[in-house]
């Protein structure tokens, strides 16, 4: 079935802002995909075959569904412990929160434990009942020591390619590896790349030189940047100075509290947008009460939505996509329309799903979020949500 949505302000990535048009969408394999995206002329569209259904959008803003590939649960849901149940409420929440597409995110923990989770997050692809699952992001296990954060240390592994091949059974792709390749990484780092994961160096102990040559050689992300790795320092950069003077993607938690406002507007103005990949690093009390919960197997606790662990450590995030993307625009003093970004089509890009997700483009997936959009407040509304061409309730 062809949808015509008509009287809409519609994202355009290009130049970062919303012109009046119209979006032509239709299923395709049981999966809703755009067609096309047209300015709002009568006879912009009178060649398109005639739509069996239209939808009046009444003035809205039309966004691409935020995508978050570094997640690890929320409404008491946690990615390593969760049944299919679990996992599918968990979905429905994070769509109705404006993300429509993730990658459940596991935290160390025994191996047969996290090879189960991501079968059973493999088996909910397509069938989840709100957001889409697109693979898997294995942020524990592969860390350095020094810099576990909130990872239960018993979990810790050194980086073998054997175990990874046993892993990427289980999960399949897409999947996406963080690890501190400082760690003799490189046969680790090379098998992932051959069997088709994108990589992060993360929770890591890295000189500058080493994590500058792991973006060299293996084209790294940079897995919550600041976070878990070396600050920088005038006579030793680190992992952090090596994020900033590549070329690769830089994470960040923005919320306020894992990395300071400031410095949120100083690493946009030293990357600019292109690289700025926003997550949530949510854990099992986003969008749930405060109170006692695990994270990596670790207890936490949850204060007016900060979770610490037992030491003082922040553990994870009650964060959503849709504040993160406010907040950016808040701390930097940027526009929405050019906030969004870092929460659509570059965390696609980074995890090799560029045009597929996080787009309003033809062939791309109609995840789709109609909101208002309030430039002076810095502020997004979600009025309606949808995800493959789906209306989320």
């Amino acid at each position: 079935m062809r949808t015509l949505i008509q009287n809409a302000l519609i994202y355009d990535p290009a130049s970062r802002s919303f012109f009046e048009g119209a979006l032509l969408f239709g299923e395709s394999e049981g999966e809703g995909r755009i067609i096309d995206v047209l300015p709002e002329s009568r006879h912009a569209y009178a060649h398109l075959p005639t739509p069996e259904r239209r939808i009046d959008a009444c003035g809205c803003h039309i966004l691409p569904g935020f995508v978050d590939v570094h997640t690890h649960g929320r409404v008491c849901e946690d990615f390593n412990f969760s049944d299919g149940e679990g996992m599918r409420r968990a979905a429905l929440s994070y769509a109705r929160a404006g993300v429509t597409s993730l990658f459940p995110t596991l935290a160390s923990a025994p191996f047969s434990e996290l090879c189960r989770a991501a079968e059973l997050v493999r088996s909910m692809k397509g069938d989840s009942g709100g957001a889409c699952f697109l693979g898997v992001h294995l942020e524990g296990r592969y860390l350095n020591q020094k810099k576990r954060g909130a990872h239960n240390p018993e979990y810790l592994a050194p980086l073998d390619p054997a175990e990874l091949d046993a892993f990427m059974e289980s999960a399949g792709l897409p999947a996406h590896i963080t690890a501190a390749l400082e760690l003799d990484g490189d046969a680790f780092a090379r098998r992932a790349l051959e069997l088709g994961a994108t990589l992060g160096l993360g929770h890591t102990d890295a000189t500058y030189d080493e994590a500058y040559a792991a973006w060299k050689k293996y084209g790294v992300s940079f897995t919550h940047l600041y976070n878990a790795m070396p600050q920088i320092h005038h006579r030793e950069g680190g992992a952090a100075a090596a994020a900033l003077m590549s070329g690769g993607y830089c994470e960040l938690i923005c919320d306020g509290m894992h990395i300071a406002p400031h410095m949120v507007d100083f690493t946009l103005k030293i990357i600019g947008l292109d690289r700025l990949v926003l997550i949530s690093d949510s854990m099992a009390a986003a969008g749930a009460p405060d109170g006692d919960y695990l994270i990596a197997g670790t207890p936490a606790h949850v204060v007016d939505g900060i979770a610490r662990t037992p030491d003082g450590a922040l553990a994870g995030s009650t964060l959503d996509l849709r504040r993160a993307v406010e907040n950016l625009a808040r701390f930097c003093n940027i526009t929405i329309a050019d906030a969004v970004k870092a929460a659509t089509l570059n965390p696609a890009a980074e995890v090799g799903l560029a045009g597929e997700v996080g787009a309003i483009a033809p062939g791309a997936r109609a995840d789709m979020l109609f909101c208002h959009v309030d430039e002076n407040e810095k502020k997004i509304d979600l009025c309606r949500v949808f995800v493959g061409g789906k209306e989320i309730k």
